[in-house]
C-alpha cells in the first residue's frame, strides 16, 4: 500500500514539473534540407557511394567471368590446375568482398566520409537548437522526424525556422537552388 501511494505522489509530481516546462519541437531533416552545405554534402556522398560501387561490381562481374570460364574448361583440365584456377576465383570473390566491406560497412569508408561531411553540420544545428532552448527558457524540443511519434504537434511550436535563422539561412534556399540548377541544364 505505501508503494503505490509514494508511486501515485511520485508520478503526480513528474506530471506537474513535466506540465510546468516550455516545450517545442523542431524537424531536422526539414532544417538540413534547408541547408546548402549539407545538401553539397549529400551529393557528394552519393557520388562517391555510385563510383564505389561501380567498382565493387566490376570486381564481382570478372569473379562471375572467371566462374563460368572456369565451368566451361573444368572437364579438360587437370586437377592441381583446376585447384589453382578454384583458388583464384576465391581469392578474388574475398577481394571483392573485402573491398564492399572497406567501403560500406559498419566503420567503412563511406561512414567516415558521412561523419567527416555531415557531422559538423549536425554539430551546428545542434548547437542552435541548444542556444533556442536557453533563450528561449525551453525544457524539452523534440525532433519531430525523428523516431518520436507526434500525433499532433501545433505549428506555432515548431521552431524548425528559428534553427535555420540561428544558423543564417533562409528557409526553401536550397530548394530554390536546385529549381534554377534544373532549369539551367
Amino acid at each position: 500500500m505505501k508503494k503505490s501511494i509514494l508511486i501515485t505522489a511520485f508520478a503526480m509530481i513528474f506530471s506537474v514539473a513535466f506540465a510546468q516546462q516550455k516545450y517545442a519541437y523542431v524537424d531536422s531533416e526539414y532544417i538540413l534540407g534547408n541547408i546548402p552545405e549539407y545538401a553539397s554534402a549529400q551529393d557528394k556522398l552519393d557520388e562517391m557511394s555510385i563510383e564505389w560501387q561501380k567498382d565493387i561490381e566490376a570486381k564481382f562481374k570478372e569473379v562471375d567471368s572467371l566462374y563460368k570460364k572456369f565451368e566451361t574448361e573444368s572437364v579438360l583440365l587437370p586437377e592441381d590446375i583446376k585447384t589453382k584456377r578454384e583458388s583464384e576465383i576465391v581469392a578474388k570473390e574475398k577481394e571483392a568482398k573485402a573491398l564492399q566491406k572497406q567501403r560500406f560497412g559498419k566503420d567503412g569508408d563511406l561512414y567516415k566520409k558521412r561523419t567527416e561531411l555531415v557531422k559538423p553540420i549536425q554539430d551546428k544545428v545542434y548547437t542552435a537548437v541548444e542556444e533556442l532552448a536557453s533563450e528561449g527558457g525551453y525544457g524539452i524540443i523534440f525532433d519531430k522526424s525523428g523516431s518520436l511519434t507526434m500525433l499532433y504537434s501545433n505549428p506555432k511550436l515548431d521552431k524548425s525556422d528559428e534553427v535555420l535563422d540561428k544558423l543564417g539561412y533562409k528557409p526553401g534556399t536550397v530548394n530554390e537552388n536546385d529549381k534554377k540548377a534544373k532549369e539551367g541544364k
